[in-house]
């Protein structure tokens, strides 16, 4: 089968919802490599040295600040020198550079159905899409009206993203009408019953990290069961500038003896967290990833470490935060190449996503523009799918709309033929006067490789004022409805698993909520 879009376009013109996308796993398979992946960047051989440099000088004469006991004594005895302040521990190059020869630079994000399994980086050279996490607003396919998330609309993204062939993985967001403290834990719970995907962990506390674990080996099968296929991941964030919270250096620990793998998130904001332009923003991003995989290295030694910039630019007139502006874009591209081809690791950044709050034309052109100038500097996991006001809401509509803008970035990477066998160049030196290639074989022949799309419009005019002026919206909408009344009712767990993650999540609602009354001590 074709490792992207390629099936023929379905017609139109009727009003009937159309069948729901392949859920199949081709978009991020290994079995057909489609040859060299196109790359840009704006970093040649010399720039990058300037800024790796930079990198290596900020950890190893200033470095970062360790508020975790446990892994503060561990890295002083793995060589990390006290810094002038409490806490802060600068990492030497040779330290850095050892955390950097022994990390994996390559792991398995597996499905709990195995066809969705996949190799990071993939096979082919490609990327894996991802949906976007941690948003606390949903906006309904039905009529487009604003909520609060809640866990209805968390299992209406679980079936929308089973639909999408194009997306890896799925993250769990930010649900309200449950306890906030435990948020997250009811979140994941419903997200890892309703998809057979893998699915991305995003702990809210340092209380929370062992119950969502648990909820994952629950799923999973048990907890040899998640080692073996690790069918979850882990956010890990560092606190710009250059800090880390105790809750994200447990991630580090806890997800070590799980052998689950960890991304390692910066989120730095230009103006605000870090400095203004575009290379500072990123030298600060890679500074603070490269930590977490040294301290990684030193805690969890041979954990699966994939390094994350996530990058945002401050708007100087609101102080808002922007992940799609110009210069988040710019940084982005750059700490890509430096994670990828400067560190050698593997890289995972938004790679969809706007900064305005509707899927309007805004959306599409800055998601369009950001897809295509991360994919190209290499990004091997493209995170946003559905995401609008800078990753605080999401969109079902929409993310079906990423998933067919996937689909063509996949396509656009695939470095053409030149051959002339590609050129068809035998034929080309001898068309007649008035001649065509309609009849040709290598037109008969190639046609078919041509990229279909499935939502996005390609009638003409009579067609699409005969069909109501249905656009592509309306067509994505159609889907993203269609998977959420198709969607099995019950999730995909057997019912064992379904009340032992009940009962999980009963207890740890109450114990959570205790800790954070001071009724009793943390764990």
């Amino acid at each position: 089968m074709p490792t992207d879009n390629t099936l023929p376009s379905r017609k139109r013109r009727g009003r009937k919802a159309p069948p729901v996308s392949r859920a199949s796993a081709d978009a991020f398979s290994l079995e057909h490599i489609i040859g060299p992946r196109a790359h840009f960047g704006f970093l040649d051989s010399d720039r990058m040295a300037t800024l790796k440099a930079r990198v290596l000088d900020l950890l190893a004469n200033y470095g970062v600040m360790i508020v975790h006991p446990k892994a503060k004594t561990a890295l002083l005895k793995a060589g990390a020198i006290e810094g002038p302040q409490a806490g802060r521990l600068k990492m030497p190059r040779e330290m850095v550079a050892e955390a950097l020869a022994t990390t994996p630079k390559s792991c398995r994000l597996t499905g709990r159905n195995r066809k969705y399994d996949m190799q990071v980086p993939r096979g082919d050279a490609g990327f894996i899409l991802r949906t976007g996490t941690g948003g606390h607003g949903y906006v309904d396919p039905r009529d487009a009206s604003y909520r609060n998330m809640d866990l209805t609309a968390a299992r209406e993204i679980a079936a929308v993203t089973n639909t999408l062939d194009q997306v890896g993985f799925i993250a769990h967001p930010f649900v309200h009408g449950v306890p906030e403290v435990t948020a997250d834990i009811h979140s994941f719970a419903a997200i890892s019953a309703h998809s057979e995907k893998h699915v991305w962990m995003q702990p809210y506390q340092k209380e929370n990290i062992d119950y969502l674990l648990k909820i994952a080996a629950i799923a999973a099968g048990g907890e040899d069961a998640l080692r073996a296929n690790p069918s979850t991941s882990t956010i890990t964030c560092s606190f710009s500038p250059l800090e880390f919270k105790f809750m994200d250096t447990e991630v580090i620990i806890a997800c070590g003896n799980y052998g689950v793998p960890v991304h390692a998130c910066s989120l730095p904001s230009a103006g605000g967290t870090a400095p203004l332009s575009p290379a500072a923003l990123a030298v600060m991003a890679v500074a603070e990833v490269l930590g977490m995989v040294t301290m990684a290295h030193v805690l969890s030694p041979g954990l699966p470490v994939i390094a994350t910039p996530l990058m945002f630019a401050l708007d100087m007139r609101t102080g808002s935060a922007l992940q799609s502006s110009v210069e988040a874009q710019q940084a982005a591209s750059l700490a890509i190449q430096m994670v990828k081809q400067g560190f050698g690791l593997m890289a995972h950044t938004y790679g969809s996503g706007s900064d305005t709050p509707d899927a309007d034309h805004q959306s599409m052109a800055e998601r369009a523009l950001l897809m295509q100038t991360v994919a190209l500097s290499g990004a091997d996991i493209l995170g946003g799918v559905g995401q609008l006001e800078c990753a605080t809401v999401f969109s079902p509509v929409q993310a079906v709309l990423d998933n067919e803008l996937g689909s063509m970035v996949r396509r656009f990477l695939r470095v053409p033929d030149v051959d002339d066998a590609a050129l068809n160049f035998d034929e080309m030196m001898q068309v007649p006067v008035g001649g065509h290639f309609l009849d040709s074989t290598h037109t008969v022949v190639g046609c078919r490789d041509q990229h279909m799309p499935e939502v996005f419009q390609r009638v003409g005019r009579d067609d699409y004022e005969a069909d109501g002026r249905r656009a592509a919206f309306d067509i994505a909408r159609d889907k993203a409805l269609h998977a959420i009344k198709t969607a099995p009712e019950g999730g995909v767990l057997s019912e064992t698993q379904t009340q032992e993650i009940a009962a999980l999540t009963t207890v740890a609602d109450k114990h959570i909520v205790e800790v954070y009354a001071g009724k009793v001590d943390t764990i």
